[in-house]
Order: structure tokens, then C-alpha cells, then sequence
């Protein structure tokens, strides 16, 4: 019975458990994000596509 009036004045705890760290290396994890696919510089044709909307979207206001 302590456990349950323990629970009932303290509540319950869920965290991620430990102190486990993320990994946060600065590595990229996505193929959209890498420089290439940006560019489309590998070739595919939905990345070149991408790219030319990514840069008139940039050059659409400078003049």
C-alpha cells in the first residue's frame, strides 16, 4: 500500500529513462539536405527540378 500512496502523491515519471545523450555530431542524415541533391548536381531529375524552383525562388526578388 505504500507503493500506490507513494504513486498517488508523487504521480508517475515517464522520461526516455537514463541519460542517454543524443547524438548530435553535426552529421547530415537526409539526402535533402546534402549540397548535390540541392544542386541537383547527381543527375536526378526531380532534384534537377527542385534546384531550378529552389533558385527562382531565391533570384525572384533581387534586383
Amino acid at each position: 500500500m505504500d507503493d500506490f500512496d507513494l504513486i498517488l502523491q508523487n504521480g508517475i515519471k515517464f522520461g526516455r529513462g537514463g541519460d542517454k545523450k543524443r547524438d548530435d555530431d553535426g552529421k547530415v542524415k537526409t539526402k535533402a539536405k546534402k549540397k548535390k541533391y540541392i544542386t541537383g548536381a547527381h543527375g536526378s531529375g526531380s532534384a534537377m527540378q527542385k534546384a531550378k524552383y529552389r533558385q527562382q525562388r531565391a533570384t525572384r526578388h533581387k534586383k
